[in-house]
């Protein structure tokens, strides 16, 4: 039996709040269940220098978790001098999926910094923050075009979301909670866009190997969950998402 008797195919709880950050151009508090990520959008004209006069934009991410987002308290990597590999593998993935869906001649010279703040933590914080990432990107592209710092078609070419899958006891389970994570036999992030096609596939197999057919049966749940994940985010932006 799954914690809170969800089926094997099922998300928890999915909620997107917007207008978390009174700053920043855009924002959204995205809760997988108990998991929470504050996602905020900075918007700023101008590239980094490696862009410049390129005529393009560019759109990186950052991804931090608070002390007391676990169980036990850890200290702040700004306090230990040192950025863990973990924060970086995560920034780095944050930000490969959302520039997967970006025109950067579309968005102009340009730059949109997304920061990913784990405010408690149930498994699945990275998934949840290239969802909730993507929302708060779609919201800066917005105060864009209010602004007139982006004109013509939009930069979005589509919408990118991401979730978990993995084999717990033999089954195979969407959207793990830290319970099951921490049982997989086999664990996976899946990113795919709004039209289904795949970005990333981290896989790994943490008891016996899988095979075949249990690849293809946690990239259908992924499929599944991740189009369910793209309607909760249309439904949020409403009219603020401008994708082609």
């Amino acid at each position: 039996m799954r914690p809170n008797d969800r089926a094997e195919d099922q998300l928890r709880d999915v909620g997107i709040d917007l207008g978390w950050s009174e700053h920043a151009e855009g924002s959204a508090l995205i809760n997988f269940g108990s998991t929470k990520v504050l996602c905020t959008a900075s918007f700023t004209p101008g590239v980094p220098r490696f862009k410049k006069d390129s005529g393009e934009g560019w759109v990186t991410a950052e991804y931090s978790m608070l002390p007391r987002a676990t169980h036990d308290r850890s200290d702040r990597e700004s306090v230990r001098g040192k950025i863990g590999g973990r924060t970086h593998e995560i920034s780095r993935l944050i930000g490969r999926a959302l520039r997967s869906v970006i025109d950067f001649k579309s968005l102009g010279e340009n730059t949109i910094v997304i920061d990913c703040d784990v405010l408690q933590a149930d498994g699945g914080t990275r998934t949840a923050a290239i969802t909730g990432g993507f929302v708060a990107l779609a919201q800066a592209i917005d105060f864009g075009y209010q602004k007139k710092l982006i004109s013509g078609q939009s930069p979005l070419i589509d919408t990118v979301s991401a979730i978990s899958v993995g084999v717990v006891d033999g089954k195979l389970l969407t959207d793990l909670e830290y319970v099951e994570d921490v049982r997989a036999e086999t664990d996976m992030n899946v990113v795919t866009t709004g039209r289904g096609l795949f970005v990333e596939v981290q896989g790994t197999a943490e008891g016996a190997p899988f095979d075949d057919a249990e690849l293809q049966g946690l990239l259908n749940l992924a499929k599944k969950a991740t189009a369910e994940l793209t309607e909760i985010q249309k439904s949020t932006l409403g009219e603020m998402l401008r994708v082609r």
